[in-house]
C-alpha cells in the first residue's frame, strides 16, 4: 500500500466521522435519530438498503463464488423483478398501514405482546451474528490487501467497527442513509475501476468464459438430489426467499420504508434497490470469471500457498493488494470498508430502535416520553456495537466459504422472523401460540438442514434448502396450531 492509497483510507475515516457529528447538532428527538423525520427521498433511501443489505460479504463472495463454484447462482437474478412485485405491492402496502418505529410493534397488535418481543429478540440475534460474521470477514481480507499478518485481524476489526459504530451513534439513521449513498458510489466504483484493469491486463475481453471451467461444480437446472450444492431453480427460489423475507420481516428494511413519507415512496425505493442490486451482481460475478480467467493464465502470480480454487474468496483482496494501481487499490480498500460499515451502522442503529421501542419504551411508557432526546439512545447504539465487535473473533469457528457462511448464521433467523409477519398480518385464524411454535419448528429444521453434515457426520445437504425447508415447516406448523389450538384471540379490526 501507497501512502496516497492511506491518505485515502484515512480521508475517508475522518469524512464519515465529521459527518455524524454535523447530524447529531441537527436532532431534537428519538424520531428524528430512528426515522429521519419520515421525510426522506426513495432514492436515497433504496440505495441504503441495497447498500445495508449487500455488506462486504456479498462484495467479496460473489466473486469466490464463481471462481470455485461456477456460474449457477446467477440465476437468482431471475427472482429479483417478482420479489419486487411482492414487496412493493403486497408487503409494504400492509406493513406501512401503521407509522411505527419498531416493526414489531405490528406483531403486538395482531398477535400479542409475546409475539412482538420474540420477533423483537429473533431480530436482534439475527443482526448481532450478522454484523459479527461481516466484521470478521472484512477484517479477513483487509489483512491480505493491507499485507499484514492474520494477527492484526482482530485490531482491523476493531478499528473498522469502532468507526462506524461512532459515526453511527453521533448522527443517527439520516447519516446512516447518506454515508451509504456515498458507501454505493465506492463499491461501484472500486468494482468498475477492478474490472476495467482486469480487461487491461487481459488485453481485452477473454476472460468473459465461454465453455465451463474444469473446477466449477456440477451446476444442473434441477435437482431431486438434495446433496447437490447449487441448481438454476435452487438459485432462484432461495434468493426469493430470502429476498421477501429479508423486506418483509427485518427492522433494517421496515425502518427504512417507515423513514419515507408513504407506502407509494417506499415502493419506489425498494425499485431503486432491487436495479442496483441486479447490477451490481453482474459486476461482482463479471470480476470472479475475471480474476479465474487472470490466475489460470498466470498461476505464477499466485503467492506460496495460495490455491486458485481452495483460496477463491481471498482472490479478489490479493488482487487488490498486488495488482491495482496506487490510488485505486486505496479507493477499492475503502469500498470494502464501506461495504462493512454500511451493514454495521444500519443494523446497530436498527437494533437500538427496536431495544428502545419493544423493550424500554414498552416497560416504561409511564415514565419515558415517545418523543424524548436521543442521548440514551446514542449510549445504547454504541453499546450494541460494541458487542458485535466482540462476537466478531467468534466467527472463525464457522466452516464454508463466505457465501455458505452467511447462510449458515445470520439467515437462518430470516425465514422464522418473517413467518411472524405472516401470521401476523395474512393468516386470519393465526394465533400467538401457532406463531411462536413454528418460528421454533422453522428455526429447528433451517438448523438441520444448514448444519446436516455435521449432525449427521455425512454429506451436506444444499445450503440454497435452507430456507425453503425453513418456510414450509413453519408455516405448516404455525397453522396446525393455529387452527386445532389454543383459544384464539380476537382480532384488531
Amino acid at each position: 500500500m501507497h501512502w496516497i492509497d492511506w491518505l485515502l483510507i484515512l480521508s475517508y475515516g475522518i469524512g464519515v466521522l465529521l459527518l455524524g457529528w454535523y447530524n447529531s447538532r441537527r436532532q431534537n428527538s428519538r424520531e428524528e435519530y430512528f426515522t429521519g423525520g419520515r421525510n426522506m427521498s426513495a432514492g436515497m433511501i433504496g440505495v441504503s438498503l441495497f447498500v445495508t443489505l449487500l455488506s462486504t460479504v456479498s462484495y467479496l463472495s460473489q466473486p469466490g463464488e464463481m471462481i470455485k463454484h461456477g456460474p449457477v447462482v446467477m440465476a437468482g437474478l431471475l427472482a429479483i423483478p417478482l420479489s419486487y412485485w411482492i414487496v412493493g405491492y403486497i408487503l409494504i402496502p400492509v406493513i406501512m398501514r401503521r407509522r411505527v418505529t419498531s416493526a414489531y410493534e405490528l406483531l403486538e397488535r395482531q398477535l400479542g405482546a409475546g409475539v412482538r418481543q420474540m420477533g423483537a429478540i429473533m431480530f436482534i440475534l439475527l443482526r448481532l451474528v450478522w454484523m459479527s460474521l461481516l466484521l470478521y470477514l472484512t477484517a479477513n481480507a483487509l489483512v491480505i490487501v493491507l499485507g499484514i499478518g492474520e494477527d492484526w485481524t482482530t485490531v482491523v476489526a476493531v478499528i473498522a467497527g469502532s468507526i462506524a459504530i461512532l459515526y453511527t451513534s453521533l448522527g443517527g439513521i439520516r447519516t446512516v442513509i447518506v454515508t451509504d449513498a456515498i458507501q454505493f458510489v465506492l463499491l461501484l466504483g472500486g468494482a468498475l475501476l477492478t474490472l476495467v484493469i482486469i480487461s487491461a491486463k487481459m488485453k481485452g475481453f477473454d476472460w468473459w468464459p465461454t465453455e465451463w471451467a474444469a473446477n466449477w461444480d456440477n451446476q444442473p437446472f434441477f435437482s431431486f438430489d438434495v446433496h447437490v450444492r447449487a441448481t438454476v431453480v435452487g438459485s432462484v427460489i432461495s434468493i426469493l426467499i430470502i429476498q421477501v423475507a429479508t423486506a418483509g420481516g427485518d427492522q433494517v428494511a421496515i425502518q427504512r420504508y417507515m423513514s419515507t413519507n408513504g407506502p407509494s415512496t417506499a415502493r419506489k425505493a425498494y425499485l431503486v434497490k432491487s436495479v442496483a442490486q441486479v447490477f451490481v451482481f453482474l459486476i461482482l460475478s463479471s470480476i470472479g470469471f475475471g480474476l479465474l480467467a487472470f490466475f489460470s493464465k498466470f498461476p505464477g502470480s499466485l503467492p506460496p500457498g495460495i490455491d486458485l480454487i481452495h483460496n477463491a474468496d481471498q482472490l479478489f483482496p490479493l488482487f487488490i493488494a498486488e495488482f491495482l494501481p496506487v490510488g485505486v487499490s486505496g479507493l477499492v480498500v475503502v469500498a470494502i470498508f464501506a461495504a462493512a460499515m454500511s451493514s454495521i451502522d444500519s443494523g446497530v442503529n436498527s437494533i437500538s430502535a427496536v431495544v428502545q421501542s419493544d423493550f424500554i419504551d414498552y416497560r416504561r411508557q409511564a415514565r419515558l416520553p415517545a418523543s424524548g432526546d436521543p442521548p440514551f439512545s446514542k449510549y445504547l447504539t454504541a453499546g450494541t456495537g460494541l458487542v458485535v465487535i466482540v462476537l466478531s473473533h467468534f466467527m472463525q469457528f464457522v466452516p464454508g466459504n463466505f457465501l455458505e457462511l452467511t447462510m449458515k448464521t445470520a439467515n437462518i433467523l430470516v425465514v422464522p422472523l418473517f413467518c411472524l409477519f405472516i401470521f401476523a398480518l395474512f393468516v386470519p385464524f393465526a394465533t400467538a401460540s401457532g406463531a411462536i411454535v413454528g418460528a421454533i419448528f422453522g428455526f429447528l429444521t433451517g438448523l438441520v438442514v444448514a448444519y446436516w453434515d455435521v449432525i449427521t457426520n455425512t454429506q451436506a445437504v444444499s445450503f440454497q434448502l435452507i430456507g425453503a425447508c425453513s418456510l414450509i415447516a413453519n408455516l405448516a406448523v404455525g397453522c396446525v396450531v393455529s387452527y386445532f389450538g389454543a383459544k384464539r384471540m380476537p382480532r384488531a379490526s
